[in-house]
């Protein structure tokens, strides 16, 4: 008689279920942050008008640079800014798919699959190298 493989029991089919979860919360709770930040934003506008006029070439452009600090963000946040907390949100966005490398790697570790731990921290180094050479 031949041997089943039964998938609902399987060990592996429950981590991958945990790391689905992962995921859609990380996304689920960036998007909350984010609405939330951006309609703070609207009410702290009380209509004032964006420029919107072409930036000309050479100047730098993006976020505020207080937006660009992790300490800043933090007590902008505090000082219930709503530019800060959307970039929470961003943040928060950034930091869902290298928690799912971290989760990955914990699993692997305790599977004893070496060869998958050695792959999975060699892809969490380039992220997190690629993080802090990005930063200026």
């Amino acid at each position: 008689m031949k041997k089943t493989f039964d998938k609902k029991s399987s060990p592996r089919k429950d981590v991958d279920t945990y790391i689905g979860k992962l995921l859609r919360f990380g996304v689920f709770l960036s998007c909350g942050i984010t609405l939330t930040g951006g309609l703070i934003y609207l009410f702290q506008q009380h209509g004032a008008v964006t420029d919107y006029s072409p930036i000309p070439f050479g100047e730098p452009f993006g976020v505020e640079n207080y937006l660009r600090d992790f300490s800043t963000i933090l007590s902008g946040i505090a000082a219930f800014d709503g530019a800060a907390i959307i970039q929470l949100g961003v943040i928060a966005l950034i930091a869902t798919p290298i928690l799912r490398v971290i989760f990955s790697l914990l699993i692997f570790l305790i599977e004893k699959d070496y060869l998958y731990v050695a792959i999975t921290s060699i892809v969490l180094l380039i992220i997190l190298t690629n993080m802090i050479l990005g930063l200026h």
